[in-house]
């Protein structure tokens, strides 16, 4: 009977070992019981920070596209265009792009040195807007600001690991694990990793819970360019990992050695 008990006591325990692993692997457990206004405060698309080593593509634009030729290196690539061998070929060259400096400064045509490291692209649309007019056009153009290399690293307990770009200059937390191919089960989805580099070039380190509700609400929830992502490994994980240091190995071995001749040693006495 006692050991039938401790076969029922280890079955029980075992279910509810297996319900509390099964909570950590659903993400964003109950998210549909946030409040709907809640999650309309929530900003929709957080705007990127424009920061050092980013490619910028941008464009001037008019009524008259000849007033404004002067501020588009786009315009040098139309004119690149006939000694090259297509359009296509000439909008590829990144020569046509800026580059923001380490001080997060850009040169631009006419205007010279600009520092817009640190802004978000409306509000360097808004700084480049206020350098060409009223000074140099009566008219506003447009001004249009596009990142080139828009990209989050995913590393750790995924699928697979890797650097992704966005056509959309936009990535949450979940297209990017979506795009690594999500979480192994191995990955400890409560213990998320995110380093994320500022403007000014310090970093920042920020543990997600992804089984949290309240992720969804997170101001890391939406990611910014080149943010890296690490997933933890989870205790199985490191257990399996684990191996013996060539020094203790060599030293169990000896002991081993020993022990094996002492006992042949009293084996032999003995007789």
């Amino acid at each position: 009977m006692k050991y039938i008990h401790s076969i029922a006591f280890l079955f029980i325990a075992l279910i509810v070992t297996s319900c509390a692993s099964w909570k950590t692997v659903p993400y964003m457990v109950d998210a549909e019981t946030i409040p709907q206004e809640t999650l309309q405060q929530v900003a929709k698309n957080a705007e990127p920070i424009i920061m050092p080593g980013d490619l910028l593509e941008i464009l001037v634009s008019a009524s008259n596209p000849e007033v404004v030729k002067p501020f588009n290196r786009m315009g040098l690539m139309y004119e690149m265009a006939g000694t090259l061998s297509s359009y296509g070929e000439a909008a590829s060259n990144s020569s046509t792009f800026y580059l923001v400096d380490n001080d997060g400064n850009i040169e631009f045509p006419v205007l010279g040195t600009l520092k817009i490291g640190g802004m978000t692209k409306s509000e360097a649309q808004k700084f480049i807007l206020s350098e060409i007019t009223p000074k140099y056009l009566t008219e506003k153009p447009g001004i249009d600001i596009r990142f080139k290399n828009f990209k989050v690293s995913v590393l750790g307990e995924v699928a697979k690991p890797g650097v992704y770009t966005s056509t959309n200059e936009r990535f949450t937390i979940l297209e990017a694990l979506a795009m690594a191919g999500d979480l192994t089960i191995m990955g400890k989805r409560e213990d998320v990793m995110l380093i994320r580099t500022g403007a000014d070039g310090t970093r920042e380190i920020h543990r997600l819970n992804l089984n949290d509700k309240d992720l969804v609400l997170s101001p890391y929830f939406n990611l910014q360019q080149n943010d890296q992502i690490y997933v933890t490994p989870n205790a199985s994980k490191a257990r399996s990992s684990w191996t013996i240091p060539p020094a203790l190995s060599l030293t169990l071995s000896s002991i081993g050695t020993l022990v094996s001749i002492a006992t042949l040693i009293v084996t032999i006495s003995k007789n």
